[in-house]
């Protein structure tokens, strides 16, 4: 199901019992990018933050289509993970052992190339690709690792929030999902899987969640965000 007032490719649908927004993005005709910080470098610490910002700046060339939570921060707001914007890495690539979902290993990597095109690579697949991102975020778990769900997910496990994360299909085109009701891991996973069609997934985060829809907050879990992924529909039939 869609709503004459969502962008297109977003819908609404339930799966397993669970109601999920998912957005396919083709990213010949639509820019994704990752935020953290304003024009003065303060972390701008929520979805509707940065949604606000890019209507302040909005031009005519491009059209906010949706804002996520894209990654998982600590207490001061910095990312946990790898963090990369506009080229600029503001956080390393992250390899130590830890608790919680961040280090529920193997844990992954979202990233912008240059030209526009994205993928997801587990962390130490993305280490040894050795690549030169535009954006990049890293969080965890993986979902989805070349077709196959995460080795510690139980089927259904007990824990269950609402999730969002991102994947991408072989198409190249990318999928950004969030439930509206709270869901597993593993259910989670399958829905990026079976319903979107992606080899590769990426967890985001749970209970803080959080999506823009066009610049209205069609989910917002009114918590703090550090990493905010972004993406804009060109005008210009696909030209950068």
């Amino acid at each position: 199901m869609t709503k004459p007032d969502w962008p297109e490719g977003c819908v609404e649908q339930v799966f397993e019992g669970a109601r999920a927004i998912l957005c396919t993005i083709d990213p010949q005709t639509h820019d994704m990018r990752l935020v953290y910080r304003d024009r003065m470098g303060d972390v701008l610490g929520s979805v509707s933050a940065v949604v606000d910002q890019l209507a302040a700046g909005a031009g005519t060339d491009h059209k906010l289509v949706l804002a996520m939570n894209a990654g998982m921060y600590h207490a001061d707001m910095s990312p946990v993970g790898l963090y990369v914007e506009n080229s600029v890495e503001i956080a390393a690539l992250n390899r130590d052992d830890g608790f919680g979902n961040f280090f529920l290993k193997p844990n992954g990597v979202f990233f912008v190339l240059k030209d526009g095109n994205a993928g997801v690579l587990e962390t130490d697949a993305y280490a040894e690709a050795d690549l030169s991102p535009e954006y990049a975020t890293q969080s965890g778990p993986m979902l989805v690792i070349d077709g196959v769900i995460h080795p510690r997910f139980l089927p259904d496990g007990t824990s269950k929030f609402i999730r969002n994360g991102v994947g991408v299909r072989p198409d190249g085109k990318v999928v950004f999902a969030i439930t509206r009701d709270r869901v597993s891991l593993g259910s989670f996973a399958r829905l990026f899987r079976d319903v979107a069609g992606c080899e590769n997934a990426l967890f985001f985060d749970g209970a803080v969640s959080s999506l823009a829809l066009g610049s209205k907050m069609e989910i917002d879990s009114e918590e703090p965000a550090g990493p905010v992924a972004v993406v804009v529909a060109r005008s210009n039939g696909g030209e950068n």
